[in-house]
Protein backbone atom coordinates (compact mmCIF):
# COMPACT_ATOMS: atom_id res chain seq x y z
CA UNK A 1 0.00 0.00 0.00
CA UNK A 2 2.57 2.05 0.99
CA UNK A 3 4.50 1.65 -2.11
CA UNK A 4 1.10 2.01 -4.37
CA UNK A 5 0.72 5.65 -2.49
CA UNK A 6 4.19 6.91 -3.58
CA UNK A 7 4.08 5.73 -7.25
CA UNK A 8 0.48 7.51 -7.19
CA UNK A 9 2.14 10.62 -5.70
CA UNK A 10 5.01 10.64 -8.23
CA UNK A 11 2.65 9.91 -11.13
CA UNK A 12 0.17 12.87 -9.78
CA UNK A 13 3.50 15.19 -9.29
CA UNK A 14 5.14 14.53 -12.78
CA UNK A 15 2.02 14.91 -14.38
CA UNK A 16 2.39 17.21 -17.32
CA UNK A 17 -0.65 19.43 -17.90
CA UNK A 18 -1.16 22.09 -20.81
CA UNK A 19 1.62 24.83 -21.33
CA UNK A 20 1.10 28.54 -22.29
CA UNK A 21 2.66 29.30 -25.18
CA UNK A 22 4.83 32.78 -26.00
CA UNK A 23 3.01 33.50 -29.42
CA UNK A 24 5.86 33.97 -31.15
CA UNK A 25 7.04 36.81 -29.26
CA UNK A 26 10.54 35.31 -28.01
CA UNK A 27 11.36 34.50 -31.50
CA UNK A 28 11.87 38.89 -31.85
CA UNK A 29 13.94 38.38 -29.00
CA UNK A 30 16.47 35.88 -30.67
CA UNK A 31 16.77 38.04 -34.05
CA UNK A 32 19.84 40.23 -34.55
CA UNK A 33 20.24 44.11 -34.00
CA UNK A 34 22.40 44.98 -36.64
CA UNK A 35 25.91 46.59 -36.99
CA UNK A 36 26.83 48.51 -34.35
CA UNK A 37 26.06 52.26 -34.98
CA UNK A 38 29.13 54.42 -35.51
CA UNK A 39 30.33 56.34 -32.72
CA UNK A 40 28.52 60.04 -34.01
CA UNK A 41 25.58 58.01 -33.44
CA UNK A 42 26.00 56.29 -30.28
CA UNK A 43 24.85 58.11 -26.93
CA UNK A 44 27.52 59.60 -24.76
CA UNK A 45 30.79 58.78 -27.01
CA UNK A 46 33.05 61.65 -27.19
CA UNK A 47 32.16 62.21 -31.18
CA UNK A 48 28.26 61.96 -30.53
CA UNK A 49 29.14 65.04 -28.18
CA UNK A 50 30.78 67.06 -30.90
CA UNK A 51 28.50 65.98 -33.45
CA UNK A 52 25.63 67.22 -31.72
CA UNK A 53 27.61 70.40 -30.87
CA UNK A 54 28.11 71.03 -34.53
CA UNK A 55 24.50 70.35 -35.47
CA UNK A 56 23.40 72.72 -32.62
CA UNK A 57 25.66 75.61 -34.05
CA UNK A 58 24.40 75.00 -37.92
CA UNK A 59 20.87 75.11 -36.76
CA UNK A 60 21.38 78.38 -34.94
CA UNK A 61 21.02 77.06 -31.40
CA UNK A 62 22.71 78.21 -28.41
CA UNK A 63 26.59 77.60 -28.55
CA UNK A 64 26.10 76.40 -25.03
CA UNK A 65 24.75 72.70 -24.42
CA UNK A 66 21.58 72.15 -22.68
CA UNK A 67 22.08 68.91 -21.34
CA UNK A 68 26.13 67.94 -20.06
CA UNK A 69 26.39 72.01 -19.80
CA UNK A 70 26.47 72.84 -15.71
CA UNK A 71 24.92 75.58 -14.40
CA UNK A 72 25.40 78.28 -12.14
CA UNK A 73 23.43 79.60 -9.81
CA UNK A 74 21.22 83.11 -10.38
CA UNK A 75 23.26 85.79 -8.68
CA UNK A 76 22.28 89.25 -7.16
CA UNK A 77 24.31 92.56 -7.84
CA UNK A 78 23.12 94.88 -5.26
CA UNK A 79 23.63 99.12 -4.32
CA UNK A 80 23.28 101.84 -7.08
CA UNK A 81 26.74 102.22 -8.33
CA UNK A 82 26.96 98.24 -8.77
CA UNK A 83 23.45 98.38 -10.62
CA UNK A 84 24.04 101.23 -12.90
CA UNK A 85 28.16 99.86 -14.18
CA UNK A 86 26.72 96.24 -14.44
CA UNK A 87 23.50 97.62 -16.86
CA UNK A 88 26.35 99.95 -18.26
CA UNK A 89 28.29 96.99 -19.14
CA UNK A 90 25.33 95.13 -20.78
CA UNK A 91 25.75 92.32 -18.06
CA UNK A 92 22.81 89.42 -18.32
CA UNK A 93 19.83 90.49 -16.51
CA UNK A 94 16.25 88.78 -15.61
CA UNK A 95 14.81 91.70 -13.49
CA UNK A 96 15.71 94.85 -11.54
CA UNK A 97 13.75 95.07 -8.33
CA UNK A 98 13.54 98.80 -7.02
CA UNK A 99 12.19 99.40 -3.45
CA UNK A 100 8.92 100.66 -3.00
CA UNK A 101 9.06 104.70 -2.44
CA UNK A 102 12.56 104.78 -3.41
CA UNK A 103 14.28 108.15 -2.93
CA UNK A 104 15.06 108.33 -6.04
CA UNK A 105 18.62 110.50 -7.46
CA UNK A 106 20.89 110.43 -10.58
CA UNK A 107 21.74 107.00 -10.36
CA UNK A 108 18.05 105.49 -9.60
CA UNK A 109 17.14 107.21 -12.73
CA UNK A 110 20.12 106.03 -15.17
CA UNK A 111 19.18 102.58 -13.69
CA UNK A 112 15.37 102.64 -14.69
CA UNK A 113 16.01 104.07 -18.00
CA UNK A 114 19.01 101.56 -18.83
CA UNK A 115 16.49 98.62 -17.92
CA UNK A 116 13.75 99.83 -19.69
CA UNK A 117 15.99 100.42 -23.13
CA UNK A 118 17.11 96.97 -22.39
CA UNK A 119 13.72 95.54 -21.68
CA UNK A 120 14.62 94.31 -18.68
CA UNK A 121 11.59 94.34 -16.20
CA UNK A 122 11.07 96.35 -13.56
CA UNK A 123 9.79 94.95 -10.11
CA UNK A 124 8.78 96.95 -7.36
CA UNK A 125 8.89 95.52 -3.84
CA UNK A 126 9.06 96.63 0.41
CA UNK A 127 12.21 96.75 1.55
CA UNK A 128 11.82 94.07 4.31
CA UNK A 129 11.32 92.03 0.57
CA UNK A 130 15.13 93.37 -0.82
CA UNK A 131 16.26 92.18 3.03
CA UNK A 132 15.31 88.88 2.79
CA UNK A 133 16.18 88.27 -1.39
CA UNK A 134 19.86 90.10 -0.64
CA UNK A 135 20.35 88.24 2.79
CA UNK A 136 21.03 91.59 5.25
CA UNK A 137 23.29 93.33 2.36
CA UNK A 138 23.15 97.20 2.16
CA UNK A 139 20.98 96.84 -1.65
CA UNK A 140 20.36 101.13 -1.03
CA UNK A 141 16.84 99.59 -2.84
CA UNK A 142 17.99 98.89 -6.09
CA UNK A 143 18.77 94.93 -6.94
CA UNK A 144 20.01 93.44 -10.77
CA UNK A 145 19.06 89.70 -10.75
CA UNK A 146 21.37 87.65 -13.19
CA UNK A 147 20.60 84.41 -14.70
CA UNK A 148 22.45 81.19 -14.45
CA UNK A 149 25.35 81.08 -16.78
CA UNK A 150 25.08 77.75 -19.20
CA UNK A 151 28.53 76.35 -19.08
CA UNK A 152 29.60 74.44 -22.25
CA UNK A 153 30.99 70.99 -21.95
CA UNK A 154 34.64 71.07 -22.80
CA UNK A 155 34.38 68.84 -26.22
CA UNK A 156 31.82 71.96 -27.71
CA UNK A 157 35.09 73.55 -27.65
CA UNK A 158 36.82 71.25 -30.25
CA UNK A 159 33.57 71.68 -32.19
CA UNK A 160 34.07 75.01 -32.34
CA UNK A 161 37.45 74.75 -33.73
CA UNK A 162 36.01 71.84 -36.37
CA UNK A 163 32.92 74.65 -37.18
CA UNK A 164 35.53 77.24 -37.80
CA UNK A 165 38.02 74.36 -39.76
CA UNK A 166 40.76 76.04 -37.18
CA UNK A 167 43.35 74.09 -35.54
CA UNK A 168 42.17 74.68 -31.72
CA UNK A 169 43.30 77.15 -29.55
CA UNK A 170 42.08 76.84 -25.87
CA UNK A 171 43.02 78.32 -22.65
CA UNK A 172 42.61 76.79 -19.37
CA UNK A 173 42.98 78.12 -16.31
CA UNK A 174 44.12 76.28 -12.98
CA UNK A 175 43.53 77.61 -9.52
CA UNK A 176 42.62 80.93 -10.96
CA UNK A 177 39.57 82.19 -8.37
CA UNK A 178 39.44 86.43 -9.24
CA UNK A 179 36.20 86.79 -11.39
CA UNK A 180 38.38 89.13 -13.43
CA UNK A 181 40.86 87.14 -14.03
CA UNK A 182 38.10 84.96 -15.67
CA UNK A 183 36.92 87.69 -17.87
CA UNK A 184 40.30 89.41 -18.41
CA UNK A 185 41.06 85.99 -20.43
CA UNK A 186 37.54 85.59 -22.00
CA UNK A 187 38.36 88.74 -23.42
CA UNK A 188 41.79 87.85 -25.34
CA UNK A 189 40.56 84.59 -26.30
CA UNK A 190 37.78 87.00 -28.25
CA UNK A 191 40.67 89.19 -29.53
CA UNK A 192 43.01 86.69 -30.69
CA UNK A 193 41.09 84.48 -32.26
CA UNK A 194 40.59 81.28 -29.58
CA UNK A 195 37.95 78.91 -29.45
CA UNK A 196 36.90 78.95 -25.23
CA UNK A 197 38.13 78.61 -21.72
CA UNK A 198 38.24 75.68 -19.47
CA UNK A 199 37.67 76.00 -15.80
CA UNK A 200 37.68 73.56 -12.83
CA UNK A 201 34.20 73.31 -11.21
CA UNK A 202 35.79 73.36 -7.87
CA UNK A 203 37.83 76.20 -6.12
CA UNK A 204 38.23 78.47 -9.35
CA UNK A 205 36.66 81.65 -10.67
CA UNK A 206 33.29 81.32 -12.70
CA UNK A 207 31.06 83.39 -14.81
CA UNK A 208 29.80 85.80 -11.84
CA UNK A 209 29.02 90.04 -12.45
CA UNK A 210 32.63 90.78 -12.14
CA UNK A 211 33.92 88.29 -15.26
CA UNK A 212 30.92 89.57 -17.06
CA UNK A 213 31.74 92.87 -16.80
CA UNK A 214 35.74 92.57 -17.19
CA UNK A 215 34.62 90.47 -20.44
CA UNK A 216 33.29 93.52 -21.79
CA UNK A 217 30.66 92.15 -23.29
CA UNK A 218 32.76 88.93 -25.02
CA UNK A 219 31.69 86.29 -23.10
CA UNK A 220 28.44 86.73 -24.70
CA UNK A 221 30.19 85.01 -27.61
CA UNK A 222 33.04 82.89 -26.48
CA UNK A 223 32.22 79.65 -24.61
CA UNK A 224 33.61 78.72 -20.90
CA UNK A 225 33.41 74.92 -20.44
CA UNK A 226 33.78 73.32 -16.82
CA UNK A 227 35.79 70.29 -15.94
CA UNK A 228 35.17 68.01 -13.30
CA UNK A 229 38.79 67.34 -13.05
CA UNK A 230 40.94 69.85 -15.34
CA UNK A 231 43.64 66.62 -15.24
CA UNK A 232 41.35 64.34 -17.24
CA UNK A 233 40.09 67.08 -19.69
CA UNK A 234 43.70 67.93 -20.62
CA UNK A 235 44.30 64.09 -21.02
CA UNK A 236 41.00 63.80 -23.16
CA UNK A 237 42.21 67.08 -25.33
CA UNK A 238 45.93 65.47 -25.57
CA UNK A 239 43.99 61.70 -27.21
CA UNK A 240 42.23 64.40 -29.56
CA UNK A 241 45.58 65.21 -30.76
CA UNK A 242 46.18 69.07 -29.16
CA UNK A 243 49.59 69.65 -27.61
CA UNK A 244 48.76 70.90 -23.44
CA UNK A 245 51.23 73.98 -22.88
CA UNK A 246 51.55 75.15 -19.03
CA UNK A 247 52.83 78.39 -18.57
CA UNK A 248 55.18 78.40 -15.99
CA UNK A 249 58.22 81.06 -14.85
CA UNK A 250 60.53 78.12 -14.44
CA UNK A 251 59.68 76.66 -17.81
CA UNK A 252 62.08 74.56 -19.88
CA UNK A 253 60.99 76.51 -23.67
CA UNK A 254 60.63 80.25 -24.03
CA UNK A 255 57.46 81.41 -25.62
CA UNK A 256 59.57 82.73 -28.79
CA UNK A 257 61.07 79.45 -29.20
CA UNK A 258 57.65 77.30 -29.33
CA UNK A 259 56.38 75.82 -32.48
CA UNK A 260 53.73 74.26 -31.19
CA UNK A 261 51.51 77.21 -31.04
CA UNK A 262 50.67 76.95 -34.86
CA UNK A 263 48.87 74.10 -34.35
CA UNK A 264 46.15 72.49 -31.66
CA UNK A 265 47.17 73.85 -28.68
CA UNK A 266 45.89 74.19 -25.08
CA UNK A 267 47.52 76.91 -23.03
CA UNK A 268 46.78 76.35 -19.23
CA UNK A 269 47.69 79.01 -17.21
CA UNK A 270 48.11 78.98 -13.07
CA UNK A 271 47.44 81.27 -10.33
CA UNK A 272 49.69 84.30 -9.33
CA UNK A 273 50.79 83.11 -6.22
CA UNK A 274 50.78 79.10 -6.50
CA UNK A 275 51.15 78.44 -10.21
CA UNK A 276 50.04 75.34 -11.73
CA UNK A 277 49.22 72.54 -9.58
CA UNK A 278 51.40 69.20 -9.33
CA UNK A 279 49.23 67.29 -11.46
CA UNK A 280 48.35 70.01 -13.85
CA UNK A 281 52.44 70.83 -14.63
CA UNK A 282 52.86 66.68 -14.74
CA UNK A 283 50.42 66.53 -17.51
CA UNK A 284 51.39 69.11 -19.63
CA UNK A 285 53.61 68.13 -22.86
CA UNK A 286 55.60 71.59 -22.68
CA UNK A 287 56.25 73.86 -19.59
CA UNK A 288 56.82 77.60 -21.02
CA UNK A 289 57.85 81.01 -20.16
CA UNK A 290 57.57 84.27 -21.15
CA UNK A 291 60.28 86.27 -21.18
CA UNK A 292 60.55 89.51 -19.06
CA UNK A 293 63.31 91.56 -20.17
CA UNK A 294 62.27 94.51 -17.27
CA UNK A 295 63.15 91.58 -14.73
CA UNK A 296 60.48 93.73 -12.12
CA UNK A 297 57.89 91.42 -12.10
CA UNK A 298 58.52 87.49 -10.61
CA UNK A 299 55.16 86.31 -12.69
CA UNK A 300 52.15 87.72 -14.41
CA UNK A 301 48.91 86.92 -13.13
CA UNK A 302 46.61 84.79 -15.30
CA UNK A 303 44.51 87.12 -17.29
CA UNK A 304 48.32 89.07 -18.77
CA UNK A 305 50.27 85.57 -19.51
CA UNK A 306 47.36 84.09 -21.42
CA UNK A 307 46.90 87.31 -23.34
CA UNK A 308 50.48 87.72 -24.34
CA UNK A 309 50.81 83.61 -25.00
CA UNK A 310 47.62 84.56 -27.60
CA UNK A 311 48.73 86.99 -29.34
CA UNK A 312 51.92 84.97 -30.22
CA UNK A 313 49.80 82.01 -31.34
CA UNK A 314 47.18 84.50 -33.24
CA UNK A 315 50.34 86.52 -34.63
CA UNK A 316 52.11 83.34 -36.13
CA UNK A 317 48.97 81.82 -37.43
CA UNK A 318 48.48 84.82 -39.23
Amino acid sequence: MAGNSQRRNRRTTNKKGATVGSGGQRRKGLEGKGPTPPAEARKGHKKNRVANAQARRVSGQSRRPSGRGAKSTSEMVVGRNPVVEALRADIPATAVYVQQFIDSDDRVREALRLATDRGVPLLEAPRPELDRITAGLNHQGLVLQIPPYEYAHPDDLLAEASEQRDEPLIVALDGVTDPRNLGAVVRSVAAFGGHGVVVPERRAAGMTAGAWKTSAGTAARVPVARATNLTRTLEAYQKAGLTVIGLAADGDVDLYDLEALTGPVVIVAGSEGKGLSRLVGETCDLLVRIPMPGGAAESLNAGVAAGVVLYEAARRRA
